[in-house]
């Protein structure tokens, strides 16, 4: 009789294993696990790696090119490598961090309710951090080049055309990216698609404008580091800018923010659907002790 508890204990404490590891039971029991301050590090240093290869593609391209003369890197593979190297950091470790990378991408998402404001200057600092130091590895590589690879104004652009054309992009970039995080338009890790799209198509034709930069730390961290200022002020005041636009227009198509599916994209799902390990963190429970037989104690 003891044996067949034994078994049935385990078997129950196996189910209850299988069940948290499918999602669903351990998503309602962990729903608020991204204020669990033990995974903070992680999507910390998640956000400062993808931006710092973000900006290391941004950036690099112009440099090489300024290095080895001409169109080492051509315009096209300019403006489409870092749409392609977003998607990849989406598609790689949106889960950890929500994969923010743009400061106007974490207020939008604080705006929209998805995302606690708190967390705010945390994921802005090291998303600059991030990067400057991607900059900073590759002036240490192949030199400084000169302003080859920053966001600078086109040839007769003023600063303050620059700054609406900023508006104009950066209001589309985060519109998709408010689109394919909320509701029924919530796509997961196929959203890499749709918004490395947006930031190739955007690059294409708004490049020889302002850069195109849609991102106040892919513009400001590489200035920061090889001390070039020029127009500064419109790749910090447009994309933001651009952003809040983005927000109302969300609110418009979709009314108020703070659904699941918006909260789960801006927070990523670590700690809520999954944990660390093979078989640890909170999306993994191990089996129950079986419960003491009292015939068996009464025999001693």
């Amino acid at each position: 009789m003891s044996d067949h508890v034994n078994t049935g204990v385990q078997a129950d404490g196996g189910r209850r294993v299988l069940l948290r590891s499918v999602g669903t039971p351990n998503a309602v029991l962990h729903e608020f696990d991204f204020w669990d301050g033990r995974y903070e590090g992680r999507r910390l240093f998640s956000e400062v790696l993808g931006t710092f290869f973000l900006v290391l593609v941004a950036v690099g391209g112009g440099m090489v090119n300024a290095r080895f003369g001409g169109s080492a890197v051509p315009y096209t593979a300019l403006v489409v490598a870092p749409a392609l190297m977003v998607a990849a950091i989406i598609l790689f470790m949106g889960a950890v961090s929500g994969a923010h990378l743009n400061p106007g991408v974490s207020v939008a998402f604080a705006l929209r309710g998805d995302f606690p404001w708190r967390r705010v200057p945390a994921y802005i600092a090291a998303q600059f951090l991030g990067a400057a130091l991607a900059t900073s590895v590759l002036w240490a590589l192949i030199g400084k080049q000169g302003v080859a690879g920053l966001t600078l104004p086109g040839h007769g652009i003023s600063t303050l055309t620059a700054m609406w054309w900023e508006v104009v992009l950066t209001t589309g970039l985060v519109s998709t990216i408010l689109g394919v995080s909320s509701g029924a338009q919530q796509l997961g890790p196929i959203a890499a698609i749709g918004v490395g799209s947006y930031i190739a198509l955007a690059g294409l034709w708004g490049s020889p404008v302002s850069g195109a930069s849609m991102n106040p730390a892919r513009s400001l961290g590489p200035a920061l580091v090889l001390g070039e200022w020029t127009s500064w002020w419109a790749y910090l005041v447009g994309p933001l800018a651009g952003a809040v636009l983005a927000v109302g227009i969300a609110y418009v198509l979709r009314g108020r923010g703070g659904g699941r599916s918006g909260r789960d994209a801006a927070q990523g799902t670590l700690g809520e659907t999954w944990g660390s390990g093979p078989a640890a963190g909170p999306a993994y429970e191990s089996p129950a002790e079986p419960a003491p037989d009292p015939r068996r104690e009464g025999r001693h």
